[in-house]
């Protein structure tokens, strides 16, 4: 299995299925309070937006725009963050 394969399984079977149960948990505690925090709102905002960023990992990966060096190093950013509970898996954002 290639790199670029196996960044794809860790993002479809794991970071995006993380992404989207905490998005639910936001989503409850919301519906709970009957408002939301502006901390919820922020978080959601960059839950969603880190969503987006792996779809266009996702299409790289489809259209051949990304090297197996590039998927590796994000593979190990991945899962070091996975190992430690950090919600951005290592990702910086780009400016």
């Amino acid at each position: 299995m290639s790199q670029a394969e196996k960044l794809e399984e860790l993002i479809i079977k794991s970071v995006i299925p993380d992404i989207d149960e905490r998005l639910d948990e936001i989503f409850e505690e919301i519906a709970d309070n009957k408002e939301a925090s502006e901390d919820s709102k922020e978080e959601i905002e960059e839950l969603r937006e880190f969503k987006e960023d792996l779809q266009d990992v996702l299409n790289d990966i489809q259209s051949g725009d990304i090297d197996e060096d590039e998927c590796k190093e994000l593979i190990a950013d991945i899962v070091e963050a996975q190992s430690t509970e950090e919600e951005d898996f290592g990702f910086v954002e780009e400016n």
